[in-house]
Order: structure tokens, then C-alpha cells, then sequence
């Protein structure tokens, strides 16, 4: 697939560096087995690095998928919007961004940049989640509460 010029050279606020409240950041390589048959990463790929990056976040705020299973809640992912702008191939780098926007009700924002280490956008992706109450199968009320209290590190969930 050729990438229209239009798409490639969209302008998109990308990372913000070097400000305090900076996103979490991931850097990813990409992988042959990854990549679809133009040579370009498979577009379902992206939301696999969209989850490790949260699942990084989250470990970095010192929340393990272990810690918020025991405390019978787990994150579920309710809309996944990606926007695709630049391709990438086997061997490049790409940083993946993390930022938790949080709200007053059971749902929250999730957004995500993608860029090569150079800072040129490649994708986005923005999100609602929600936090799962394993035994009763229903939202917690108050998602950002619950974070707060098993985190041992709020910032990284901006919190």
C-alpha cells in the first residue's frame, strides 16, 4: 500500500518533550513476523504495542496484571480508535506513548501517539476504558480511585 501524501504529511500534536507531566513512553522495535504482505507492520499490530505500552504504564506506576487481578478488577478496553500516518517496516523503532485522561464517571480516556524516535508521527490512538469488577462483571464507579489506591507510583497514570 502506498501511503497518500496527504496522510504522511498531516500534522497531528505528536509526544510533548521535555515538559513536565510528559506522557509514558515505550520504544518498540518492529519485527519481521510482524509485517503484512506490502512490508509495512500489520495494522492490528499497532494495538498490540497500544497494550503493551499500557500494560508498561501501568507496571510503572506499580500495578501488575497479577496485583489488580487479586484485587478482583481488571481493565477493559470499550472503543480503540487508531489513525494510521506513516507506515513502518522491519527494524524501525517507534515510540508509543501512554496518557491516562480521567473523568468523573466510569469510563476514562486513553491516549496514545506513535513516533519514530526522531519525533515524526506514524499513528494515534485514543481510546475509553473502563476498570471490570471480575466478580460482579460490572464498571467500577470511580476507576481513577481504584487506580490511586493500587498504585505505588500515580504518575505514570497521571493521577
Amino acid at each position: 500500500m502506498t501511503w497518500p501524501r496527504q496522510v504522511c504529511e498531516r500534522q497531528l500534536p505528536g509526544p510533548m518533550l521535555g515538559r513536565m507531566g510528559d506522557p509514558f513512553r515505550v520504544r518498540v522495535t518492529v519485527r519481521g513476523y510482524e509485517l503484512d504482505t506490502q512490508g509495512h507492520l500489520n495494522q492490528a499490530v499497532y494495538l498490540q504495542y497500544g497494550e503493551h505500552a499500557r500494560w508498561e504504564c501501568l507496571r510503572a506506576a506499580g500495578i501488575s496484571q497479577d496485583r489488580l487481578i487479586a484485587s478482583g478488577v481488571g481493565p477493559v478496553a470499550l472503543e480503540v480508535t487508531v489513525r494510521y500516518l506513516s507506515e513502518l517496516r522491519g527494524g524501525d523503532e517507534v515510540d508509543v506513548s501512554c496518557e491516562f485522561r480521567w473523568g468523573e464517571r466510569k469510563t476514562f480516556h486513553i491516549d496514545q501517539n506513535y513516533a519514530r524516535p526522531d519525533g515524526t508521527p506514524v499513528a494515534t490512538l485514543t481510546g475509553v476504558a473502563g476498570l471490570l469488577d471480575l466478580s460482579a462483571r460490572r464498571l467500577v464507579p470511580d476507576p481513577r480511585k481504584r487506580f490511586r489506591e493500587l498504585a505505588t507510583d500515580p504518575g505514570p497514570l497521571n493521577l
